[in-house]
């Protein structure tokens, strides 16, 4: 008999790993007494696997389970109103800290225990190809021994298609509320696997446009590195519940399998971790390398604008040089055509060629000391 458990039980796993995602559904609202509607998804009572009643409230729930000794409830909401929080915690003795923490969500993933109630919050994530970003989802549970409340408070994880999958192992689903502990974490961290990928592809985008010289890159690498550190703290905590669990299994259960497959949790949890921490180590790296890049870009750009200036007040100086030695000779000329009838010069025989020399010797002097400082 354990044997056949646990190749039904690898059964369960195989298809888990292989089974495609489906969407999850909105909120739909239950058959409830009253005109308020309620937020409860889905909500089975099980024997022995098999769902014996589909309750419609909590109420109902409860009577079922006082009628089945032995069997096992599992009561799944989308983001539950605080009445309904307060109706469960009156059926099922839930502990106000936890019920707190529910009602006002945003809570870091953690795990707690409550006289005989795990109380834990996970945080799901799912990668959105058509904006390339990650959301980023909560979800708490609470344990008891006979019964399963989560509480989502976005579309992550799909836990209907975790339902179906333990329905459709009734040995599994036989051991109680540790398999569907197990099933909902293997579910959550299976979901990091996408996420894993398209960060990775993003990383590897900012790559090609950071050396492309992408001009809104900065800003994209700052946003990308944000999400990875959220994703960070989404799953660095799952190690230290992870071992809670595990020793909460060691003294509810003595099936090997089933803490074997937690285990499995566990190192993927350890590897999605590690991959988590190259990122950001990576985003750092490639955040200094594109500040070095934009240095050196702007360095050359001022060496361009340095070179250009350099270059026209070169121009400049030449042309003032040319200037002013071709003002010499307009200056003499200028002088000598006034014709003023007091100028001795005018009627000097040798006044017309010492007016050429001079006008010769003054630019040729120019000429000589602009030519000596390499204006010209």
């Amino acid at each position: 008999m354990a044997s056949d458990f646990l190749k039904r039980f690898r059964g369960f796993a195989a298809a888990r790993k292989s089974t495609q995602e489906q969407p999850e559904p909105v909120a739909v609202a239950a058959s409830a007494p009253g005109p308020r509607a309620s937020h409860i998804v889905d909500n089975g009572v099980y024997l022995e696997g098999m769902r014996i009643a589909s309750p419609g409230t909590v109420h109902e729930t409860v009577v079922e389970l006082d009628r089945h000794p032995g069997s096992l409830g599992w009561i799944g909401l989308y983001r539950p109103d605080a009445t309904e929080l307060h109706e469960l915690a009156r059926q099922f003795g839930l502990h106000e800290l936890t019920l707190e923490d529910a009602i006002n969500a945003r809570q870091r993933p953690k795990v707690e225990q409550y006289d005989g109630i795990t109380f834990l919050v996970l945080k799901a994530a799912r990668y959105i190809d058509e904006t390339e970003t990650v959301e980023f989802g909560e979800l708490h549970l609470f344990v008891g021994p006979n019964f399963v409340i989560t509480l989502r408070h976005a579309e992550a994880p799909d836990l209907p298609s975790v339902r179906s999958r333990l329905e459709s192992h009734p040995q599994l689903l036989a051991r109680g509320t540790d398999a569907i502990l197990y099933g909902i974490l293997d579910a959550v961290v299976d979901g990091y696997r996408p996420v894993v990928e398209g960060l990775e592809n993003d990383i590897a985008e900012i790559e090609a446009q950071v050396f492309d010289g992408h001009r809104n890159v900065s800003r994209r690498i700052y946003e990308l590195t944000r999400e990875v550190i959220e994703f960070q703290l989404a799953v660095l905590p799952l190690s230290d519940i992870l071992d809670t669990v595990t020793e909460t299994f060691d003294q509810n259960t003595d099936d090997p399998a089933l803490r074997q497959y937690l285990r499995d949790v566990a190192d993927h949890v350890a590897r999605v971790s590690e991959r988590v921490d190259r990122f950001r180590q990576l985003l750092r790296d490639i955040l200094t390398v594109n500040a070095t890049l934009v240095a050196q870009r702007q360095n050359d750009e001022m060496q361009r604008v340095g070179v250009a200036s350099n270059l026209q007040a070169d121009q400049t100086r030449k042309i003032s040089g040319w200037a002013a030695i071709l003002f010499a000779p307009s200056l003499i000329g200028s002088l000598y055509g006034m014709n003023f009838q007091n100028m001795p010069e005018l009627d000097w025989y040798y006044g017309y060629p010492f007016s050429i020399a001079l006008m010769i010797a003054v630019s040729g002097a120019l000429y000589v000391i602009f030519r000596g400082r390499d204006w010209i």
